[in-house]
Order: C-alpha cells, then structure tokens, then sequence
C-alpha cells in the first residue's frame, strides 16, 4: 500500500506528527488512525464481499483487481499459456518487412522511365530546366 514512500518522507511524517500532535497525545492518534483504517477494511470486504453474491455463483472467483487495465493485461494476454511480450514485439515490428522491400528494390535492375525515340544528346540534358 506505501510501497513508494521513501525513509525521507517516512521521517518527515513522523516528524509533522510530533509537531501537530505532541508526544502525549501521539499514541492517541495513532490508535485512532489505525481503529479508522481498520473500519475502513472491513467496510470494503463487507461490500465487496456483498457484490461477490449478488453477482451470483458464476462470478464466485470474480476479484476486484481485475478491474485495472493493466492487471487484465498481464493476467490475460502476457500470461503464460497466451502471448509473450517478445511475441507481441515481434509481430508488430515493420523492420523485417521494411528490409524485405529495401533489398528487393536495391537488387531490382535500373527501369528506364525514357520512350524509345526519346534520346538526350549529349552533354545536354532532355529537359529545360528553366521550364521546370
């Protein structure tokens, strides 16, 4: 749940705590705190365990976190019986593709776009520049 607070800000809490609250009164706070979040807990298993049955029998293995687009990801597409991430990479990756059509075109022979009866002279380009 903290996983991302760091000993800086733990320090820092602690530290705002005995300003705000005092050493008497700190231990009182912390047993309110935690009897809220404690409240709070079974709160939220008690409605989900209520979600959990009205939703009825087929959805017994249903879990909340499953609800996150990133946990539906991992657990249905990367997971180990579907696609791998490398897999996925893969198939989306135009590089062979593109070197496919790089080396098909540098191999193909040069195509003259020139008619037959159109022929430059030479030293003289076929074109007016200045008409371009």
């Amino acid at each position: 749940m903290f996983a991302d607070v760091g000993v800086l800000e733990l320090v820092t809490l602690v530290i705002l705590a005995l300003v705000l609250f005092g050493p008497d009164k700190l231990p009182e706070a912390i047993r309110t705190v935690s009897a809220v979040m404690r409240k709070f807990r079974e709160f939220s298993e008690t409605a989900k365990h209520e979600v959990r049955s009205g939703l009825g029998p087929e959805f017994e293995d249903f879990e909340f976190e499953d609800l996150d687009p990133r946990t539906f990801v991992r657990k249905h597409v990367l997971d180990s019986d579907g696609l791998a991430l490398d897999e996925i990479r893969h198939a989306l990756d135009p590089r062979p593709e593109l070197k496919e059509v790089m080396s098909d075109a540098f191999d193909a022979e040069p195509v003259s776009l020139r008619k037959d009866g159109d022929r430059a002279v030479a030293g003289r380009p076929s074109v007016d520049p200045d008409a371009t």
